[in-house]
């Protein structure tokens, strides 16, 4: 924690996790990793600070809350485009691109792959021709492997798959570097951040630490693929049941599915509060769903293992055994 980001020893720790990211995610060479503060919804400002020109117009797709925060912090800086909504699938499903209304001279197309809190994900990637598409995989990233050469730039909040919150790692395609407004500020600046090494503060160094340290570990299971196979057995897993119960559902269109964040409701609303009461005392905990949604919410993230995604599978037979 008090390691200087100028000493040899830090630099190599922040090289090395470069490096592992890289190795992880197989990210082109004319792609900059930048390791920023603030986190993702830092991002919601400092990309059209960066990317969109005055008076110029960007493509938004709103797919739930997540991008609906990057929508409105975009509105304060340009025109936006939403291209496309869920809303009228009640966010239950993502609109095929055949739906979507995309410009011909947006200066980027942003989406949200995965919303946590409504357990949306895009199981596909947007085809956007010229257009920059940029991606706020916060709660997917390193899940699964993904084709980074698709996107002008994925930006990602560290705390589901990376790290420690405070960081957000950005991959940005070196031709999107130089494009801030004037009015920008010099710390926001993406170009400024890159031909610094992240590091033209202070950096949050013991999170960079500790993100590269899980870097190494994903290396360890065999990288982004291995992961992958594990996710899909933990999703599936807890799916499978929930579409076989009588008790529990998934609104969810089947093929529209979040890999990492499962919703559920039960059968009857008065059985919330015993059902989050028993997973308590069985060491099952954060399952209440967020607040504007209601329900329950279970998240598997890479460091949930397979084991905990069959405690919760047989707590819910066994509540469902007794209440069903």
């Amino acid at each position: 924690m008090e390691m200087s980001h100028r000493s040899d020893e830090f630099v190599s720790i922040a090289t090395q996790a470069e490096q592992d990211l890289r190795d992880l995610l197989n990210i082109p060479s004319n792609y900059k990793v930048l390791f920023l503060q603030g986190g993702a919804s830092q991002q919601f400002a400092q990309i059209p600070l960066n990317l969109l020109p005055e008076n110029g117009s960007a493509d938004y797709i709103d797919t739930g809350i997540w991008s609906q925060k990057a929508i409105e912090e975009a509105s304060r800086y340009g025109h936006v485009n939403v291209a496309a909504t869920a809303k009228p699938y009640d966010y239950f499903a993502i609109p095929g691109q055949n739906e979507w209304n995309l410009s011909k001279d947006a200066a980027y197309v942003h989406y949200a792959p995965n919303e946590t809190i409504g357990g949306l994900e895009f199981q596909w990637i947007p085809e956007t021709g010229d257009v920059p598409l940029l991606a706020d995989m916060s709660s997917d990233i390193l899940s699964r492997p993904v084709d980074i050469s698709r996107f002008g730039m994925i930006y990602a909040g560290a705390q589901k798959n990376i790290g420690p919150s405070g960081i957000v790692v950005n991959i940005i395609r070196e031709d999107l570097l130089g494009k801030a407004r004037a009015l920008c500020p010099t710390m926001l600046d993406y170009k400024v951040a890159a031909d610094n090494g992240s590091m033209y503060n202070t950096p949050p160094t013991l999170a960079w630490y500790l993100s590269g340290l899980v870097f190494q570990w994903l290396k360890e299971q065999g990288g982004v693929e291995a992961i992958a196979k594990l996710n899909d057995v933990k999703q599936r897993t807890l799916y499978d049941f929930i579409d076989a119960s009588g008790l529990y559902s998934n609104p969810i269109n089947k093929s529209d599915r979040s890999w990492m964040n499962v919703p559920f409701r039960l059968a009857d609303d008065r059985l919330d509060k015993p059902f989050l009461a028993g997973a308590d005392a069985r060491g099952l905990l954060n399952l209440k769903g967020h607040r504007s949604v209601g329900g329950m919410r279970a998240s598997i993230y890479n460091a949930v293992d397979i084991t905990a995604v069959n405690a919760l599978v047989a707590y819910m037979a066994e509540f469902e055994k007794e209440h069903g």
